[in-house]
């Protein structure tokens, strides 16, 4: 029997919270999933899982060892990832998580770049503008544009984007400008989905944040796709610059009501705090914060 490999079956189950997640994962079936964990427990001589059919509880004793266990499966990825740095290679697999229109727009390139500079590094990029819990082992690195940060990462600012307002010019010939925020109220909107703020957008008015709800007629989680609509003349969209600039430059979208424009936004590079960083992830950080800097 090898505890290591049941240890990380237990905690990879805690993790995922699921038997069959964690089978999916270590291309496993769940009946040998199920076999590792009671060898795991019959060895301790202990329950570490409540398990029924709809739900999983860990028990005082299986608590216990998750944490104990956690860390020394972290201790022997740290050892075994400094060993092999001794070869004075970077080579690996970083697995990293990216809003949509970031990632899709600014990464790829980037990557592309490190990759020439790490050429035995492989990169899995996951678009998603959910940030995941990097607790859970699935990402080595999170990019967020965001205010608001967790305070138990380490958050590199990597560059930072504003928060304004665009329209179509065609848009803006057949409905006119809004000169103020009430008259928002008065055109059609085109919203984004996935923020803290629900269906708000923020504003700076005489250096405080105001919020102002919309009348949306066409809601996404895609800024791709509220900016090609706004383009379209669909309405007017509120939009970190990062994702317009193209529009901007070629004309197919003008920035309004720029004297609300909010403070910019930070885009940061996630990690946890550990004792030791594999050397693909601290390459792969500092070239980030070189290559956005110019």
């Amino acid at each position: 029997m090898d505890k290591f490999n049941n240890m990380q079956v237990f905690c990879r189950i805690v993790e995922l919270g699921t038997f069959s997640a964690v089978a999916k994962e270590m291309k496993l079936s769940t009946m040998m999933i199920s076999k590792y964990m009671a060898q795991l427990e019959t060895s301790l001589g202990v329950v570490l899982l409540n398990r029924t059919t709809r739900s999983l509880n860990l028990t005082s004793a299986g608590e216990a060892y998750y944490n104990r266990g956690k860390q020394l499966l972290e201790d022997l990825a740290e050892l075994e990832a400094s060993t092999a740095q001794l070869g004075e290679r970077v080579k690996g697999q970083i697995k990293i998580s990216a809003p949509i229109d970031f990632g899709g727009i600014y990464m790829v390139p980037a990557i592309e770049r490190y990759l020439q500079q790490f050429p035995e590094v492989k990169v899995l990029m996951s678009l998603d503008n959910k940030p995941p819990n990097l607790r859970d082992g699935s990402f080595d690195v999170s990019l967020l544009v965001t205010d608001k940060l967790d305070p138990g990462v380490v958050a590199r600012k990597i560059a930072e984007t504003e928060l304004g307002i665009y329209a179509a010019p065609a848009y803006l010939d057949e409905k006119g400008c809004p000169n103020t925020l009430e008259d928002l109220s008065r055109h059609q909107c085109l919203h984004y989905m996935d923020t803290p703020h629900g269906d708000f957008w923020l504003f700076n008015v005489d250096g405080e944040a105001k919020k102002i709800k919309t009348e949306w007629v066409l809601a996404s989680n895609n800024g791709r796709a509220l900016c090609q609509a706004a383009a379209l003349g669909m309405g007017i969209v509120q939009a970190p610059r990062l994702s317009v600039v193209s529009y901007l430059q070629s004309g197919e979208l003008v920035e309004i009501l720029r004297d609300y424009r909010r403070p910019a936004l930070a885009i940061y590079a996630t990690y946890l705090q550990r004792r030791f960083y594999p050397a693909k992830l601290t390459t792969f950080i500092d070239f980030l914060l070189t290559y956005f800097e110019r």
